[in-house]
């Protein structure tokens, strides 16, 4: 895509929002009228997903040429994503404690209901998510993690048979330059799709008057939340310039993916625009193909920052005290349960049943938090997809053998 083309989608998104947020704002409930319009756009994102995942890690990882290289490779990625996550909770953790949002507030009175929540899950079964008997059937339900193992070890498998793996390899080099001109494509129709998007979630919270009704009711959490996720935003620049050696430019780069992740609260249906806004701002073909889509399933910075800050916040509105021991397990068991957290919207909801589980919180207090939650959540997927393009980043520069194009 051309800069000039690029520009105007950037400006367009950033428009499209603005029409979104103003309408929903104004119009309330009447906007639920454009939610389909918002939902084609999502879908059509999503559509491209799995051929996209599949093509990208294969030709990425087969770049490599030695499949032994995938092990420090592999090192290096993981270990940026373990560091960057705990870091994330971390931060999370010494703002909630030093803000008290739950302080004062009456639990049991504003809990209400116990909403319906999934069955209790471990962490054995974050392991287990890693291989599926059907991945036709794991990808059909959003299930990435099996694809992606499955995908890296087909890539491993090709590159040691020779010439025959040799025409496999082409053919899926040739799918996932057709699934990025396919993204190209349908970014065109981004703004549109994201004002209708932000404009029905508005409508569907009731309009501007009922959604400042909500924020009154938990506005301390929804601030601390939101400093917690500023912070590591800073916490990621700092490690992009020092380590990665790349200025604000970076940043302005990724612009359109940040806004497209906002507005749709998806980092697996924002990960075809990541990866185009990476190769335009220098990062090498290997890199993408391989970092950003397994970041965009494993790497959830702010999904992990966000679940911690939640599970202290009804800890405090229950009038309970963790002490350093049990935020430890929060910590633990926060970063863990990011991992098997869909990169769909509000799937840290679900994956919050682990973090409250693990420390004996009551799951109800969940119901607290969701009035609030769709507005968190596009704020915290932006964050996981600055995350994984600054793993990108980071990774190219530390991994110098997948620096380089193809």
């Amino acid at each position: 895509m051309s800069h000039r083309n690029a520009m105007f989608i950037l400006v367009g998104i950033i428009v499209g929002a603005l029409v979104g947020i103003l309408t929903g704002w104004v119009f309330g409930p009447s906007m639920l009228a454009v939610k389909w319009v918002g939902d084609l756009f999502l879908n059509a994102l999503k559509m491209l997903i799995v051929p996209l995942i599949v093509a990208a890690v294969v030709s990425g990882v087969a770049s490599l040429g030695d499949v032994r290289k995938l092990g420090r490779l592999g090192g290096v990625t993981l270990s940026y994503y373990v560091i960057t996550c705990a870091l994330a909770v971390l931060v999370g953790l010494i703002v909630v404690n030093v803000i008290q949002p739950g302080a004062g507030v009456n639990a049991a009175a504003t809990a209400g209901a116990e909403p319906a929540l999934p069955e209790e899950a471990g962490i054995s079964d974050i392991l287990l998510s890693l291989v599926d008997p059907n991945i036709v059937a794991a990808a059909a339900e959003g299930k990435f993690l099996p694809l992606i193992l499955f995908s890296i070890l087909l890539a491993a498998a090709l590159t040691t048979v020779g010439r025959r793996g040799e025409h496999v390899i082409e053919f899926f080099n040739g799918i996932n330059d057709a699934m990025m001109t396919l993204v190209t494509w349908l970014m065109y129709l981004a703004p549109i799709g994201i004002a209708a998007l932000i404009a029905a979630r508005l409508g569907q919270a009731g309009g501007g008057a009922a959604f400042l009704k909500e924020l009154q009711a938990v506005g301390a959490y929804v601030l601390t939340v939101l400093i917690g996720l500023a912070l590591h935003f800073l916490v990621l620049l700092v490690i992009l310039y020092v380590v990665a050696g790349r200025r604000l430019d970076y940043l302005a780069g990724l612009a359109r993916a940040l806004l497209t992740a906002f507005g749709t609260a998806s980092s697996t249906a924002t990960l075809p625009l990541t990866m185009e806004c990476a190769r335009e701002s220098g990062i090498g073909e290997r890199a993408v193909r391989f970092v950003l889509p397994l970041g965009s399933t494993i790497n959830m910075n702010g999904t992990a920052l966000y679940e911690a800050v939640a599970a202290m916040f009804i800890a405090q509105s229950y009038g309970l005290d963790l002490g350093l021991g049990q935020q430890a397990i929060v910590l633990v068991t926060a970063s863990l349960a990011a991992v098997g957290a869909a990169g769909i919207p509000e799937a840290g909801l679900v994956t919050m049943v682990i973090v409250l589980n693990a420390v004996g919180l009551p799951l109800e207090g969940i119901a607290m938090l969701l009035a609030v939650d769709w507005f968190l959540d596009r704020c915290r997927t932006a964050i996981n997809v600055w995350g994984d393009a600054v793993g990108a980043a980071v990774i190219q520069r530390l991994a110098p053998d997948i620096s380089g194009d193809e």
